[in-house]
């Protein structure tokens, strides 16, 4: 059965940090959770890769440290399977075992394996292993974030200056209209002139926003949808 082990960041390592064991030998998994929650990493634990799937697509951990050889969903298998999804292909992701043939760690790689941890393992290269996995999760999330907002600042610019054009064409086609208007068409259509001059403000405004824009902060539209916070 799935099990999750909680405790709460007072150093260095954040509460956001999960890790996922999966183990099917009980006393391994519970020396590995012990260790990991007490250097305050967010654990939780799985004893096959079929219960590990379920807590994945729930908790999407940062690093899986996972036992080669299990029931119902090995290790390899389910190496295979995470790395095979592009939700989840970032997660780091350990092999336990025993197996230390060339053939299998040839295996492991070509499952998409980051990392392995030979059995028995002592408790501070664990931990070096984790704390590594955390800092390459990081750095790609840091890099794929970068890459967003780039495209994001780009696609704006772009709408800015695309918009613009036809804006000022608009512009100066209404300031053309008005001065061959009578006073007395002048008067009769001040509302609507008004509004179309508001509105060629608003677009202009916009556009501004769009041209300018350095730091994209996404915010919620609605359940479904973001959409570019500009004011």
């Amino acid at each position: 059965m799935a099990k999750e082990t909680k405790k709460l960041s007072d150093s260095g390592n954040s509460e956001n940090d999960k890790i996922l064991i999966v183990e099917d030998d009980k006393y391994t998994r519970l020396i590995i959770e012990k260790l990991l929650t007490k250097n305050n990493y967010q654990v939780f634990s799985a004893t096959n890769g079929q219960e590990a799937l379920d807590i994945i697509n729930n908790k999407n951990p940062k690093v899986i440290i996972a036992d080669w050889n299990m029931p119902v969903l090995n290790g390899l298998d389910l190496c295979k399977t995470v790395k095979g999804n592009a939700q989840f292909k970032t997660i780091y992701f350990i092999l336990f075992t025993a197996k230390i043939s060339l053939d299998d760690r040839v295996k492991g790689l070509d499952a998409g394996a980051d990392d392995f941890l030979i059995k028995p393992t002592e408790n501070e290269e664990l931990l070096a292993r984790v704390r590594t996995g955390i800092r390459v999760v990081n750095l790609q999330n840091e890099l794929t974030k970068t890459e967003h907002d780039r495209a994001l600042v780009e696609m704006a610019c772009t709408m800015g200056h695309k918009i613009s054009n036809p804006l000022n064409s608009l512009s100066f086609s209404l300031k053309a209209l008005e001065d061959k208007l009578s006073s007395k068409q002048l008067k009769q259509l001040d509302e609507e002139l008004n509004i179309a001059k508001l509105s060629i403000e608003k677009i202009n405004k916009l556009v501004n926003e769009l041209i300018r824009l350095e730091k994209p902060e996404m915010v919620d539209y609605n359940s479904d949808t973001k959409m570019i916070k500009l004011d």
